[in-house]
């Protein structure tokens, strides 16, 4: 796995057997032509500009080993999810004519700090009438995160400038997806 978040490498490496890499998606790390299959979920959509999500996608694919002609072997294939503009259904409620370039809040709740216990008297008949109320936590902190929201056909395109073509690709839960090879 590549993430560019040094904690979320972490966490990801604590589940056995992943491996993790802390990594950029527009320097990845891999040997190129080597994999028989890659996947991005929820990363793409994250670069700013329509070059560097075409790089992106581009890093992806060169990783792919590729078909070779007069051989049995089939390419390498890659899985991209990306956020969907078309999100009418969902709580979000984007779609057609609305901005796909939006900075979008993530709240990172405080954490809770248990109630301190009390101290049990040496009389076993007294009554502590002191109510305990609810834990107190440190304070939410929200962040904003770029998304370009990718409309009907942008991700097709995407990995056909990257030199890729789609093999298969639709719509899933706010999401577009492709599922993409070299050109051969």
């Amino acid at each position: 796995m590549i993430e560019r978040s040094t904690n979320l490498a972490k966490i990801a490496t604590q589940h056995q057997p992943h491996a993790s890499v802390v990594a950029d998606n527009l320097s990845l790390p891999h040997p190129l032509k080597s994999f028989d299959f890659a996947i991005s979920i929820a990363v793409i959509h994250h670069l700013s500009t329509p070059a560097r999500r075409i790089e992106a996608v581009k890093a992806v694919l060169d990783l792919l080993r590729p078909q070779v002609a007069g051989q049995s072997r089939i390419g390498g294939k890659a899985l991209i999810y990306v956020w969907a503009l078309e999100q009418k259904d969902s709580r979000r409620g984007w779609d057609e004519g609305h901005e796909q370039d939006v900075m979008v809040p993530w709240v990172m709740k405080g954490k809770k700090e248990k109630p301190a216990r009390k101290e049990q008297s040496q009389k076993a008949q007294e009554v502590t009438t002191e109510k305990e109320g609810p834990p107190a936590h440190t304070q939410d902190k929200t962040f904003l995160r770029y998304y370009h929201l990718y409309k009907k056909g942008e991700l097709e395109h995407d990995i056909e400038e990257a030199g890729g073509e789609v093999v298969e690709s639709g719509y899933e839960k706010d999401n577009w997806w492709a599922i993409a090879t070299l050109k051969t």
